[in-house]
């Protein structure tokens, strides 16, 4: 190894901070180098024994730039005393002397064989660890469930399968309308994440109700990691003013972004969450929000906006004219049976104004899906076969709406004795129907009935005497003095000294103590209430407990929830407010005290639903104590006798509330078992026959297999569970957080604590603050413990982190040794990875096709091909670390011969890319092709096909194959082997 000697003028580059440029040697002193880096203004001193440091040597042929910014092609290279003069030849042919001092200091060596030239050799497992990034991208951009990965959701198939479907189409327009409990909101979340991930989306508009406005932010931080800006009116004004102040910032990036004194927020961010009262009560807002693009619109609770053929109420005309600019529409909002014909063709305007014009024209074509509907129930009976062997006329009907070739299948398997043909033949008649006669493109609604793996419920309830106190004031000569609401929660009956009163703490003390092993979760109405519970539980009866209410912030929140989930030293009791407890999932509890009970019937369900979810193991165990003869008991019996609320879900609940509600108020007033009561109770509960009655006879089974097709969903949960690959995943963290300084702690079983080391390689690390981050790889633990990061393919840190590996020059050189005995020692071996790259828009989705394709070849010092021969598994094997001067020096002796090598090498991948491209681009146009023909056909007999689409199809095609044209080949790294 040569002895390195130091002379002032010499040019060198850190290995560590290449960004600085060339440095230049100014002084050496004590065995200490000091070295200018005049493009970064820095001055670095350095131990001459091992500074991290590389001599820059320009070789011939090589175009350099001189500090006056002028070209030069290097035609000789001269040491002098040390310093290297280059005789040059400048644009025009003339000859130019270029001491290196006068080199531009403004270089950064970032191709790979440029960064191994000069010395910047980064160690194999780098090297490794960049080469496995590659892998790892290119599968997760092949995969077929791409985008929903990185939700911290249950795998449900419901909400899987709407997600793929909507998410995987052009600008999708559609409507949520599943039952309450189904979520609605998470299939939503989940269909922005795709957009968002697979790049067809990139700016997203969400609208809600005021009372939702926190819990979506919430939602979709904590389940998505997607970090949505709220935009007020005080927020709005704080942007403007400062857009107008930008003449006053020295930062240039700052005053071209806000330099426009028409400054409009809604640019401000990418996803933005806002109230629907917001824009409607501001037309110069809303006039902002109409003037920015949006890729995607999202309302929730759409069904409050209300719309007549005689009138139209500003909220709607609100949305209607955002709906219009948006390319993509998603409405969240209550199911068909529940708004009724006017207000369900009102939704349906709002996605497709020309498709739905006219409601009687609507009402009409409803009743069109009626016979399909009919032919779609006698194809699912259990007897299909035989009724169709005795009724001709069904397949003559299937034969109409589909065709005889399409039918051919199942009038063979008919008479058949083969029940799994006719079986696949039914299966394949209902998806043709489904495709082109079906009413769930636009729409997509599943209900309880539909979705397995609900628990049981089981209600359980506590007579209890009533306070003398309260007594006296429910009976007060004055009918105003005491509310219904206080009657309900009596705690604001009998004030601040409420709880030594009330029998039902006393009540809750004694059961807790009876089911200490128990987990359980208590809902009251108000948040004063839930503390004073708690604080007496916890000081007086020894019980671990945690509160859970609104007012405390988000992290106090998690904390509570965290401290509630943990089995070993958690708390045995968590008490909720009303509001704190929306959006959560305590389903690993089945026991529910209702403190109180709600007089809104869908917000008891509300309640009941953070237990009573799917994938609950045990019966949901209902507790309510209450006081008799008091409007508690009233209350409980209408609930429980009435529309048996507790022990099943009722979608009609609401209305039922609403038609009965002025029998009940007075029923609540009068307290006692009357005959009123009774008859209440009776009426309420025909009724309740009634309606589920009707909502069973009128449900759709072309859209309920439209939105929910079993067998597809299923497959999509199977290859969720696939594409997690966890130990996978946990391998090539553990990797990057050791490459990049990032310390590890275990926690547990499932989880990790991470925190900033103290020799990170860069000053930042995606998604990890000063603070240590606990996370988790396991889906089971992140869903019952939400105050950790869940750690999947798609979550900012990795995909941060994968960035962050490629993005720079990080491992894209190395130098090892190694021991063949085919090949004579000193036979220098190339491993050169290229990637084929094709930069195009991300709503062309080229990526499907074309994913980023690693292209290894491996040549030796004769230019013979060894990619076959020498696989990456022989190099890591055989392979042997060398000392960096070592491989500098090595690297610099054989410099014209890996040139050489590179020209070589590039030769070969050319030739595979020419072969990537072609398989890539008739992939594409197959699969457009066939969707294109496809959708084609539907739309003569579907309107539901948008013409939009159609063009769109078409449009992509011919710019999916101009953008393949360009397709270029890349080299990503390279590795010099020496056969020892």
């Amino acid at each position: 190894m040569s002895t390195i000697v130091f002379v002032p003028g010499q040019r060198w580059i850190s290995n560590t901070e290449s960004e600085l440029g060339l440095g230049i040697v100014v002084e050496i002193a004590n065995r200490r180098v000091e070295i200018s880096f005049p493009a970064a203004g820095e001055q670095r001193t350095y131990a001459m024994e091992n500074a991290p440091i590389s001599r820059v040597q320009y070789e011939v042929g090589q175009q350099v730039m001189t500090e006056s910014e002028q070209a030069v092609t290097i035609v000789d290279v001269i040491d002098n005393n040390g310093c290297f003069i280059y005789n040059a030849t400048d644009e025009n042919g003339e000859q130019v002397i270029v001491p290196e001092l006068d080199l531009s200091s403004f270089v950064q060596f970032s191709k790979p064989q440029d960064r191994l030239f000069a010395g910047q050799i980064d160690k194999n497992r780098a090297f490794r660890l960049r080469c496995e990034t590659l892998e790892q991208i290119r599968h997760q951009q092949l995969s077929s469930v791409r985008g929903l990965l990185g939700a911290r959701v249950q795998l449900l198939p419901h909400q899987l399968y709407i997600a793929s479907e909507a998410a995987n189409r052009y600008a999708p327009r559609v409507l949520l309308a599943d039952e309450v409990g189904l979520g609605k909101t998470i299939e939503a979340g989940l269909i922005i994440h795709q957009q968002l991930i697979t790049g067809r989306s990139k700016r997203v508009l969400v609208v809600v109700p005021d009372s939702l406005l926190h819990q979506w932010l919430v939602e979709m931080l904590r389940r998505f990691n997607l970090f949505f800006t709220i935009l007020d009116e005080q927020r709005c004004q704080g942007l403007e003013e400062f857009g107008d102040l930008s003449e006053e910032f020295d930062d240039p990036f700052m005053m071209d972004d806000h330099a426009d004194n028409n400054f409009n927020p809604f640019d401000s961010a990418q996803l933005v969450l806002c109230t629907l009262s917001f824009l409607r009560d501001n037309p110069a807002r809303h006039a902002q929000a109409m003037a920015a693009e949006w890729d995607l619109l999202v309302v929730d609770e759409a069904h409050h906006l209300e719309w007549s053929e005689q009138q139209v109420s500003p909220a709607y005309s609100t949305i209607e004219a955002l709906a219009k600019q948006a390319r993509g529409l998603l409405l969240l909002t209550a199911t068909p049976e529940q708004l009724g014909v006017a207000s369900h063709f009102a939704r349906l305007r709002l996605l497709d104004p020309d498709r739905y014009y006219d409601l009687p024209t609507f009402i009409e074509e409803e009743k069109n899906h009626q016979p399909v509907n009919a032919l779609v129930q006698e194809l699912l009976a259990e007897d299909a076969q035989q009724r169709m062997q005795n009724n001709a006329n069904l397949l003559a009907q299937l034969t109409d709406y589909l065709g005889q070739d399409t039918v051919a299948e199942l009038a063979t398997a008919i008479n058949s004795d083969d029940g799994a043909g006719f079986t696949l033949a039914v299966e394949a008649v209902i998806s043709q129907l489904l495709d082109r006669h079906g009413t769930g493109r636009v729409l997509f609604r599943n209900t309880r009935s539909s979705v397995a793996g609900f628990p049981e419920r089981c209600l359980q309830h506590y007579p209890l005497v009533s306070p003398a106190r309260y007594v006296a004031a429910c009976s007060s000569a004055d009918a105003n003095a005491v509310t219904i609401e206080q009657q309900l929660a009596p705690e604001f009956i009998l004030g601040p000294n409420w709880i030594v009163e009330d029998p039902r703490v006393e009540w809750l003390s004694d059961w807790l103590k009876q089911h200490r092993s128990e987990k359980v979760l208590v809902i009251c109405a108000k948040a004063d209430t839930a503390l004073d519970l708690e604080e007496h539980l916890r000081l007086r009866g020894g019980v671990h407990s945690a509160v859970f209410h609104e007012g405390l912030s988000l992290v106090a929140r998690d904390r509570a929830a965290a401290y509630f989930a943990d089995d070993e030293e958690g708390a045995q009791v968590l008490i909720c407010s009303e509001i704190g407890s929306e959006g959560r999932n305590f389903q690993f509890s089945h026991h529910l005290v209702l403190f109180d009970l709600p007089l809104n019937p869908d917000l008891l369900e509300q309640r009941i639903g953070r237990l009573d979810r799917i994938g609950q193991r045990h019966t949901v165990e209902l507790h309510v104590p209450y006081y008799q003869d008091s409007a508690q008991q009233v209350l409980l019996r209408w609930y429980h006798e009435g529309i048996n609320a507790f022990e099943r879900t009722c979608p009609a609940g609401l209305a039922l509330y609403q038609e009965f509600e002025q029998s009940l108020l007075q029923c609540l007033t009068q307290q006692e078992q009357s005959a009123e009561l009774e008859q209440l109770i009776e009426n309420t509960k025909a009724r309740t026959a009634e309606t589920l009655q009707a909502l069973q006879q009128g449900r759709d089974r072309l859209l309920e297999l439209n939105s929910c097709n079993h067998e597809q969903a299923d497959a999509i949960v199977e290859a969720m569970v696939e594409e997690e690959r966890r130990q996978e995943l946990t391998g090539y963290m553990e990797k990057v957080f050791d490459q990049f300084g990032v310390d590890q702690e275990h926690h547990s079983a499932a989880a990790v604590i991470l925190r900033p080391g103290d020799h990170m390689i860069n000053h930042t690390f995606p998604g990890l603050t000063d603070d240590a981050v606990t996370a988790t790889y396991s889906r089971e633990v992140a869903l019952s413990r939400e105050d950790m990061q869940f750690l999947s393919w798609e979550h900012p840190m990795v995909t941060g982190a994968m960035d962050m590996v490629l993005s720079g020059d990080f491992g894209n050189t190395a130098f090892c040794t190694l021991k063949l005995p085919p090949l004579k020692a000193g036979t220098v071996i190339l491993e050169a990875i290229f990637i084929v790259q094709c930069t195009a828009p991300g709503e062309l989705q080229l990526q499907r096709h074309l994913p980023l394709t690693p292209v290894r070849i491996v040549v030796d010092s004769n230019n013979s091909n060894l990619s076959n021969v020498l696989t990456t598994a022989h190099l890591e094997k055989l392979g042997q670390k060398v000392a960096k001067r070592s491989a500098q020096d090595l690297v610099r002796h054989a410099r014209p011969q890996i040139s050489t090598m590179v020209n070589t090498a590039e030769q070969l991948a050319e030739q595979q890319k020419d072969n990537i491209l072609t398989s890539a681009a008739e992939a594409m146009q197959s699969e457009q092709t066939a969707e294109l023909q496809r959708l084609t056909a539907l739309a003569k007999v579907n309107p539901n096909i948008r013409q939009q689409e159609l063009d769109y199809l078409k449009a992509v095609n011919v710019k999916a194959q101009r953008y393949l044209q360009g397709a270029q080949l890349k080299l990503d790294a390279v590795r010099i082997a020496l056969v020892i």
